[in-house]
Order: structure tokens, then sequence, then C-alpha cells
């Protein structure tokens, strides 16, 4: 539904401006007219910036493509309406201030269609439910639960800090990878360009020697004018592969066995169980203290770890505890989960300080996540270096063999 910005004169000819949704600017006319607002100018709000270059115009629709928020823009808007929220501030005059002034398009047309929502009697939990892209199950159970509680200011305080948290752990996880990456990509261009345009050169030495040349030369020449006949052949089998792996992945049997595979990938498997068990432990922990009751938060829970082994025990344990057994027992009858995690469990179950138990745990894991990271960017750089020297010297060797060859014949 279109969303319109506008300028109005109130009751008291007071001069307003604000958003409002409707199919057309007669029906926004209507709109504010029952809400006592006289306008005076309107103007659409669109999703769409243009690319334009030698005479032709080109729409780019920003929101079809982008489809979802980034977690600083909602940790932030949470944040305010936390804020606002706990001044006493009406929601729906909450809302339609942070509709107003956020920066992102997708973002601020779904908090106006918010606000009109609560503002016909609505929810805010059931208005939110109509995002699933921007606002998760998490998010807007916690909200439901807040509202239930009438806490809905603290709810929202949590949510801001969780969403801080997971987009910290992110960005360090991005900044790690930053340098492996840039590495990867400068040295496969640095090899291709050696086998693609360099050896080839070099080559032309060996056409006029009527002496059978070594194997590995004629191994890595043969690579060389396959590679620069035939790269488009690579380059559509590579996304055939990638393709093909993606569709098998995704698939009902292909995503357990690939889950259970990457777990017990040396090294990479441990980092990425870590990142599920810290993942697991903050979200149950922060829906556990807004009020969620456990059953309906491990249901949550298991569609956030991002793994179908830790998913499958999970639900196994959401199952026994609806029958009345202690979270801490299937969860270590899974066998995924490690002792130290499952003994903090138990003892938070049996002091009541459960919540505080999975906060300190997921601590523990992210601060692993952090140093685990860290370290295998340290590694890295000195194996891509061994694998660029190992080519190189490949190559040198297959090159000089003949040459020497020939040289010693000549003497």
């Amino acid at each position: 539904m279109p969303v319109f910005n506008y300028k109005a004169l109130s009751a008291a000819g007071k001069a307003v401006s604000g958003m409002v949704d409707a199919d057309s600017i007669k029906t926004a006319k209507a709109k504010l007219r029952k809400d006592g607002l006289f306008p005076t100018e309107f103007s659409e709000m669109s999703d769409k910036k243009t690319l334009r270059g030698k005479g032709l115009g080109m729409e780019i629709d920003i929101k079809a493509w982008r489809g979802r928020v980034g977690l600083q823009d909602l940790a932030m808007t949470t944040r305010q309406l936390a804020t606002l929220a706990a001044a006493g501030i009406p929601l729906v005059d909450s809302i339609g201030a942070l509709a107003s002034q956020v920066e992102d398009v997708v973002l601020r047309k779904a908090l106006t269609n918010v606000r009109d929502k609560v503002n016909e009697g609505s929810s805010l939990a059931h208005a939110l439910e109509d995002y699933p892209k921007i606002f998760s199950p998490l998010f807007v159970n916690m909200v439901n639960a807040g509202e239930n509680s009438g806490t809905l200011d603290i709810v929202l305080a949590r949510l801001a800090d969780f969403t801080e948290s997971q987009m910290i752990l992110r960005q360090k996880i991005r900044s790690a990878m930053i340098y492996p990456v840039m590495m990867l990509v400068i040295s496969s261009g640095i090899i291709s360009y050696l086998v693609a345009f360099v050896i080839p050169k070099i080559s032309k030495i060996f056409e006029g020697m009527h002496k059978a040349l070594p194997m590995i030369t004629l191994a890595l020449l043969g690579g060389a004018k396959f590679v620069q006949h035939y790269w488009w052949l690579i380059i559509m089998f590579i996304i055939a592969v990638a393709l093909l792996f993606r569709r098998w992945k995704n698939s009902e049997n292909g995503r357990p066995l690939w889950d259970r595979f990457t777990l017990r990938v040396p090294i990479l498997g441990k980092l990425i169980h870590k990142i599920a068990i810290g993942r697991f432990s903050r979200t149950l922990a922060t829906l556990l203290k807004s009020g969620v009751p456990i059953i309906a938060a491990l249901d949550i829970v298991k569609n956030v770890v991002n793994n179908k082994v830790l998913e499958k025990a999970v639900e196994t344990a959401r199952e026994n505890v609806k029958e009345g057994e202690a979270i801490a027992k299937p969860l270590e009858r899974s066998g995924v989960f490690p002792p130290l995690v499952i003994h903090m469990i138990h003892v938070g179950e049996t002091t009541g300080e459960l919540e505080n138990m999975l906060f300190r745990v997921a601590d523990a894991y992210e601060g692993e996540v952090a140093a685990t990271i860290n370290g295998l960017t340290a590694v890295f750089e000195p194996i891509m270096l061994l694998v660029m020297a190992g080519f190189v010297g490949f190559a040198v060797i297959a090159i000089m063999l003949p040459i020497m060859d020939m040289t010693s014949g000549l003497q």
C-alpha cells in the first residue's frame, strides 16, 4: 500500500506533518480529515532509485532487492521505542515519531502501517506479525509477553540489548573474515593471471625444441592452455556445481547431513558449534527473562540455532519439558550440548537462576568464538602464502627444467 508524506493544519491552526498509508491521495485525505487534520500538501514516498546512463533510464526497486532491515537500524529503533515507552508517551505517538525520523524506507513504511493498526485497536505484537522479514518470531513473542505483563518498555530494552549483541558478534565475524577473503581473492587473481597470460607466453620458448619435455612441464603447459581456451567452461562448471550443492543442501534430506558434517569438520566444526550454542543460550535467556513461557521459548529457539542437529535436540527437549521433565536432562541425552552448558543449565534450574546462567554461557561462548576467529585469521595468512609459494615454485621448476636441459645440450 502506498505511503504519503503530508503537511496539514490541525483544528487549532497548527502546522503538522507526517506520513499516512492509503490506496490513493483521496483516501489519504479522508483519513486525515477523520483525525481532524486539513491537508495542504501530499507527496508519495518511493522505494525506487533511478540509475541513468547514455540516455537510458532504469529503475531498480530497492525494497524488492533488500527485503530486510539492518540489525543496526532495528536495534536503534527498538531502543528509542523503549525510551519513549518508559517516558509514558502513548504507543501510537511513539511509533509515529519513530516512523517520521527513521531513514530506512522499508522500516519507515512498516512502522507507519504498524502505527495505524495500533491506532485502530490492534496490539503491537499482532501488528508486527505482518512483517516477518523485519520482526522475527522472537521479537513478536517478546513484545507480546511485554504487553501482557505491562512491562513493554523493559522488554523492548532487552530486545535492543539482544539485537545489539547479535550485531556486534556478526560484525566481529565479518571483520575477521575481511582479511582472509582479500588474501584469497588476490592469490586467486595472481595465480589466474600467471596461468592464463604469463605461462602461455613463456611456453613459446619450447615450441622450437625437438626434445621431449618433462612431465611436470607438460602438465603445466597443458593446464595453462586449457584455462586459456576453456575458461568459460570452468566458470560454467563452478556455477553448476554451486547451484546443485545449494539445492541439495537446502533439501529435506541434504540439510541434516550437511549440518552433521559441518559439526565434525576439524577446527571449523567447533567454531560453528560454539556460535550455535552461544545463540541458543542468549536467545533462550532473553525470552525467559522477558516472561515468555519456556515451551514457547524453546519453540522459537529451535529456529535460530541454524543447525538441524541442534534443532532436533531442542525440539526433543521441548517435548520432554512439555511432559514435565527438566530441560537439562533431554539436552544432555542429545549428546550435542557440552557438559559445561548442561551443568550450568542444571544449576540454573535448581537455583531458579536459569536466565542468568544462560546469559553467562552465552558470554563465555561468544568470547570463545571471537578468540577462535582471531586465531584462524592469524593461521590463514601463512597458509595462503605457502599455497602461492608452492604454485609459483612448481611453475618455476616446470619452466626451468627444459631450459637447463637445453643449456646443458648446447655446452
